[in-house]
């Protein structure tokens, strides 16, 4: 009897990994053959695919606030006309900003410790400081120093800034702080045997960076450099709290007059993210053409 029921349990134990054997390989088929099918479809129409449900639900939650879309259009060209003030902003602190970023970097690399100093001051205080705080502080300390003991008249009027300088200055000063590491990570990306190699020809140290360094680094800095300008543009919107007319200012306005703030920020925001795509398109094609040469093979991850 025992016998038996020894021989029995042998017999179930040696049919379970058959049973399991085979529900692993109908597993197995199935996702071979999902992973077919799926093969079969394109990439691109996967993704179209996947627009098309963001699209979707996008609509359907721009259906359930129930906007005003007639006032949306109506108020949509003075809205628009606050653009160009935006972008003046932008550019003219993105070119401040870089200038004070080269200079901080250098001098963040210098083994002087005149030029490092005051390099590591500037990135640290403008670092730990909020960009909402620079903002007034320039526009409403500063003409304080006009007023100060000393002060030559002649230097007085230069305090007194207009809310668009206070702003592009502001934007500036805080984006070069930033922008500082970022030049950095460029120019320490280069080499060291390059500059030992410029050394040895006979190159000076001002020479080596402008010729050798700098146009192997800017490779390196254009991607972070494009990226912070599109933050700039959406924190131009900060000058609009000293009268700037800018997109915000201009949303601001038309919302608390017509009692509707929702879709006047909700324009404002449609068109902030349609200038950045139109950077982001201009950014991506810049930095294909710089990484010429340079460019690694990618592989889709599916």
């Amino acid at each position: 009897m025992a016998g038996r029921r020894r021989l029995l349990m042998g017999d179930l134990s040696a049919r379970k990994p058959a049973a399991a054997s085979g529900f692993g390989s109908a597993v197995g088929r199935a996702r071979t053959g999902w992973e077919d099918r799926s093969a079969r479809v394109p990439f691109r129409a996967k993704l179209y695919l996947v627009y098309a449900v963001i699209a979707a639900v996008s609509v359907l939650i721009f259906a359930a606030f129930q906007f005003d879309t007639d006032f949306m259009i109506e108020w949509l060209p003075y809205l628009l006309a606050g653009v160009p003030t935006s972008i003046v902003v932008s550019l003219a602190g993105i070119a401040l900003a870089t200038v004070l970023a080269l200079v901080g970097a250098l001098g963040r690399l210098s083994k002087h410790a005149i030029f490092q100093g005051p390099a590591n001051f500037y990135v640290s205080f403008v670092r730990g400081t909020p960009l909402i705080v620079q903002i007034f502080f320039v526009y409403f300390a500063l003409p304080r120093l006009a007023f100060s003991p000393g002060m030559p008249d002649f230097l007085r009027k230069y305090f007194f800034l207009t809310p668009l300088v206070a702003g592009i200055l502001a934007l500036g000063v805080n984006y070069g702080a930033y922008m500082a590491e970022i030049f950095r990570a460029g120019i320490q990306s280069v080499g060291h045997g390059q500059i030992e190699a410029a050394h040895a020809l006979g190159m000076g140290g001002a020479l080596t960076t402008r010729r050798i360094v700098l146009p192997q680094a800017i490779r390196v800095i254009i991607p972070p450099t494009g990226n912070e300008f599109i933050a700039m543009i959406k924190d131009s919107a900060l000058v609009s709290f000293m009268g700037v007319s800018e997109l915000f200012f201009r949303a601001t306005n038309l919302g608390r007059s017509r009692a509707k703030p929702v879709e006047a920020f909700a324009v404002a925001a449609l068109i902030y993210w349609i200038l950045t795509t139109i950077f982001s398109f201009f950014q991506a094609r810049l930095e294909r053409k710089v990484a010429r040469g340079h460019v690694r093979e990618q592989s889709v991850g599916h």
